[in-house]
């Protein structure tokens, strides 16, 4: 059927409005989220530690910024791979987050056997929420003044030098056994069950050295109980601006910051990560926030989805590559 110019003028109008409704009626929708509902934010460890006093802190913000109720749920164990599984499986609607760190998306996977879910493709990002730079430090009477001449000593006598970590399969970890597999020498790894053991041990120079958090290793350092050699960030650190980077140190490609960043299921709406990313964004803005990672030693960060995704697919090669060229195991 031929249409005159005035049927045809109105036809485009009708439908024209009637996609202009629709658009309006999905960014009501989405403006709407989460209209209420309560958002579970899922903690992969125990309670008291930094993921999850961060995750606290950004939760009580939001609960004002998103007029909601943000609930902490602690989802321990599995070396965090646990609370993730909870979140692959959860449906992608934007009230079930994932509060995490480096470990579980990017470390653990690699020694797990087979997971009930992919630790890439489960996952979208939301956000960076900020970073931790370590330092490798040595006991004061250890006689190292520098990086290239613990590595000189370990080439020298092999298997003679220990380095302490929290566990095995903890970025402590395998920061050793990339430093191993860049110089081709041969440490001795020591696990110990959480940081601060192993902290005590390098201070009482029972392990040679070992690549520890900057918040922990910090007062120490001050205090000259610990020689720090170099630090793991791209640049020096404010806190530390003698010390050089491990790139300064002669060691390429070296840059290990344990980040923690917030996950949503796969699938959830872009316009709801993109909310989630915003609210939590502001939420680190605020002077609750900066004074909490000041004392845990967090750079904060923020930035895109897509800036974390892509970080975390590096992350996720780079240490499945160290992993399997170790040969470590859960």
């Amino acid at each position: 059927m031929d249409l005159n110019p005035i049927q045809f003028s109105r036809r485009r109008f009708l439908a024209g409005a009637a996609l202009l409704a629709a658009g309006a009626a999905q960014t009501s929708r989405a403006a709407a989220w989460p209209d209420g509902k309560a958002i579970t934010w899922v903690v992969p460890y125990p309670a008291g530690g930094s993921t999850d006093v961060l995750g606290r802190a950004i939760a009580q913000q939001l609960n004002t910024l998103l007029k909601t109720t943000v609930i902490v749920d602690n989802r321990p164990g599995a070396t965090g791979t646990i609370g993730a599984a909870r979140v692959a499986r959860a449906e992608p609607d934007g009230l079930t987050v994932l509060g995490t760190s480096i470990g579980p998306q990017a470390v653990a996977p690699h020694m797990m056997g087979k997971l009930t879910y992919d630790p890439v493709e489960d996952f979208a990002a939301v956000i960076t929420v900020g970073t931790i730079p370590h330092v490798l430090v040595v006991g004061k009477h250890q006689p190292y003044t520098s990086v290239q001449a613990l590595v000189e000593a370990a080439r020298a006598k092999p298997d003679s030098i220990a380095y302490a970590s929290g566990g095995t399969g903890t970025v402590l970890h395998v920061q050793g056994e990339l430093l191993k597999q860049k110089t081709a020498t041969r440490f001795i790894h020591v696990p110990y069950k959480g940081d601060t053991p192993a902290l005590q041990d390098t201070l009482g120079e029972q392990v040679q050295f070992m690549f520890a958090p900057i918040a922990a290793a910090l007062p120490h350092i001050q205090s000259g109980n610990l020689r720090a050699l170099a630090v793991t960030s791209a640049q020096r650190l404010k806190t530390l601006p003698d010390i050089p980077t491990m790139d300064e140190s002669g060691f390429d490609d070296f840059v290990v910051e344990q980040w923690q960043a917030v996950f949503a299921p796969a699938g959830t709406p872009a316009p709801i990560i993109q909310q989630l990313n915003t609210a939590i964004a502001s939420a680190l803005q605020t002077p609750a926030l900066t004074e909490l990672a000041d004392k845990l030693g967090i750079t904060l960060v923020g930035g895109s989805p897509e800036a974390l995704d892509k970080m975390r697919r590096a992350d996720y090669v780079k240490w499945g590559q160290v992993i399997r060229d170790a040969g470590i195991t859960a």
